[in-house]
């Protein structure tokens, strides 16, 4: 038997390993059985390669518990190890067994898939056991079986003994405040957490399965149920495929796979694949979008050769695409990653910008292939759209061949194809193209019933971050502005040459201003004289763009804040159309009091239509209006 001290740096490197090695005690199973993978990868790859006599098999990697004993074994039927191999890559923590492999054989091991952290990865087992026991056997026939025990201490045992089967057993001795990870449910939990797509089939207990019924057995046969090995993952997962080998079908089960408790199926797919510059595969899925950005349940899991590393794609996904799911698996990131680290690494930021022009791609060729299924699901991505072309100008330049701007009517454009249909109509006189839009078909009818009396292509933008995309639009794209329909009245939304002629002489607009001026609030209105077609409405809300803009820049996060827009009062315009036949009433009625009824009458209406009037202006209003009609 032979004894010894481990070779590390730090004489009290357990006490860290349990503090510092990894923030959650939890990723021990997940390093243990990577390195039960990595054993078996290995021996696959040699094996293959005639460089060992032992036979592969169909090897697998178990996890038992023994609770009495306190005890949690994972067991692999891969490479195995020497007494001088444990020797080197377990008492020596500054060697890492895969690295050395991957040296010996990397020109032919390039697609062996090892993972390589049978290094410092072993010692996580000391987070959560007090003893640790190696028991493994090479899968040179010749080679004793070696027995390797550590109590936490730098102080080991290392001797033969009489294991017959190639692998490595490790036996952990569960400590008092980890006892958790001698319960079935929580070992399941971690496996499914963890490990549900490894390479190598793993075991775990047994279960019970029901044989079908012969086709000829009788009615009130019983099924016969038998219990099987229980294996708890599926090592050839979709995105390990190349996408001609997968149908649609094939996509969407494994989507169910992925996310158990999603019962819409995706929009569609994105399949990533890529081994130069870096090594990236995966699959990218559109979900149906909420309006609410900020609700993400399920969110894109980042795989490393197949072992689960994270939900927190943050740095690696582009943050607008953060809000999709699916699966990035990279060996090319690494097991434990800082925010810092990503936000510096050269192949992350390569990985990043790969993705953005790979949705870009896939977005362009789903609108050229079936345009009227992309406009379709339009409602359903385009936040994600929307807020890419904010964020990433890469996506942004790419963006136009199929972003859509969808109309009151339902009829979907391209921005070219926007401005050339409306270029003619929708052309000021200072030369700009004004694109009118509404947020919300139903409160602002009236405003969109007069654009399009003007034959004026009205759009309708409802999503929580439009504002901020317009202002980009109007800062990126040549000689356009953005204008909601309920901004003006609709002649001065598209100020055209011609200038409208009012009824009134200056002296009646002197008196009206003076009468308006008594009966309408000044802290919540300004009164705007405006000569309009005479069949217009006659009283008219609008909320200069500028302003209301801003508004909802400030609610959907940042922009209006720093003008101090948040704690602004609502402003609006009152526009009075000087030719209506109404107006002109007000100035005939001689009785003061029916002069501002008829006005208080006239701007509770226009309030109405805005969705301003609310309860005692409400309940007032309701009153007079039966009062006016005995």
């Amino acid at each position: 038997m032979a004894k010894g001290n481990i070779n590390v740096s730090v004489e009290n490197i357990f006490p860290l390993i349990k503090k510092f090695l990894y923030s959650d005690h939890e990723i021990f199973l997940r390093e243990l059985i990577s390195n039960g993978t990595d054993a078996t990868l290995k021996l696959k790859h040699i094996a293959s390669i005639g460089e060992s006599k032992s036979e592969y098999g169909n090897p697998f990697i178990e996890v038992k518990i023994d609770k009495e004993g306190k005890k949690l074994h994972i067991i692999d039927q891969g490479i195995g190890m020497t007494a001088e191999e444990v020797e080197k890559y377990i008492n020596q923590v500054a060697f890492s067994g895969a690295e050395e492999f991957l040296d010996k054989y990397k020109d032919a091991a390039k697609d062996s898939g090892i993972i390589g952290h049978f290094g410092l990865g072993f010692y996580s087992a000391f987070m959560v056991a007090e003893k640790v026991e190696i028991l493994t056997k090479s899968h040179n026939a010749d080679a004793p079986a070696a027995h390797w025990v550590c109590d936490g201490s730098p102080e080991f045992t290392l001797e033969e003994c009489d294991k017959q089967d190639r692998g490595t057993e490790i036996i952990l001795h569960i400590s008092e405040d980890s006892t958790e990870f001698l319960e079935e449910a929580r070992i399941s939990t971690l496996l499914q957490k963890y490990n549900k797509f490894m390479p190598i089939p793993i075991k775990f207990g047994t279960k019970e399965e029901t044989l079908p019924l012969a086709e000829d057995a009788e009615e009130d046969a019983t099924p016969e149920k038998i219990t099987v090995d229980n294996f708890i993952n599926n090592p050839s997962p979709a995105w390990t495929k190349q996408p001609t080998e997968l149908e649609d079908k094939d996509y969407k089960s494994f989507y169910k796979e992925l996310y158990p408790s999603q019962f819409e199926e995706p929009l569609f797919h994105i399949h990533l694949n890529v081994d130069y510059p870096f090594n990236l595969t995966g699959i990218l899925y559109f979900p149906k979008m909420s309006q609410d950005m900020g609700i993400q349940k399920d969110k894109i899991q980042l795989y490393q050769n197949q072992v689960y590393v994270t939900d927190n794609v943050e740095g690696i996904v582009p943050e607008f695409l953060t809000m999709l799911r699916g699966v990035i698996d990279s060996p090319d990131i690494p097991l434990n990653v800082s925010r810092s680290y990503l936000q510096t690494d050269g192949a992350v930021k390569k990985i990043s910008s790969y993705i953005t022009r790979k949705v870009a791609d896939k977005l362009k060729s789903l609108f050229n292939e079936n345009r009227e299924d992309f406009e379709k699901k339009w409602n359903d991505i385009k936040v994600v759209i929307e807020y890419g072309m904010l964020s990433e100008d890469k996506f942004f330049d790419k963006a136009d061949a199929f972003t859509l701007y969808p109309t009151v009517d339902g009829k979907y454009y391209t921005y070219e194809e926007l401005t050339t249909k409306i270029k003619e109509n929708q052309t000021d006189k200072d030369g700009k193209l004004i694109l009118l839009y509404t947020s919300n078909t139903d409160a602002q009818h009236t405003y969109i019933e007069a654009a399009k009396e003007k034959g004026y292509e009205v759009l309708l933008l409802d999503s929580p971050i439009i504002s901020h995309l317009m202002q980009k639009l109007e800062s990126t794209k040549e000689n356009i502005s953005f204008a909601r329909v309920d901004a003006d009245s609709v002649g001065n939304l598209i100020k055209k040459d011609e200038t409208a002629i009012s009824k009134l002489s200056e002296d009646e607009s002197k008196t009206l201003e003076d009468l308006l001026k008594d009966v309408i609030p000044s802290e919540k209105f300004m009164v705007q004289l405006e000569a309009l077609d005479s069949d217009a409405i006659p009283f008219m809300i609008t909320q200069p763009e500028f302003m209301r803009r801003m508004k909802d820049m400030q609610a959907s996060g940042g922009g209006g804040g720093m003008f101090g827009m948040g704690n602004m009062p609502e402003m609006y315009n009152l526009v009075v159309n000087t030719n209506s036949s109404l107006v002109s009433d007000i100035l005939a009625t001689e009785e003061k009091e029916r002069k501002e009824q008829l006005i208080t009458q006239s701007l509770d209406l226009a309030c109405l239509s805005q969705g301003l009037l609310k309860g005692k202006e409400l309940s007032d209003f309701i009153k007079r209006s039966y009062e006016m009609i005995k």
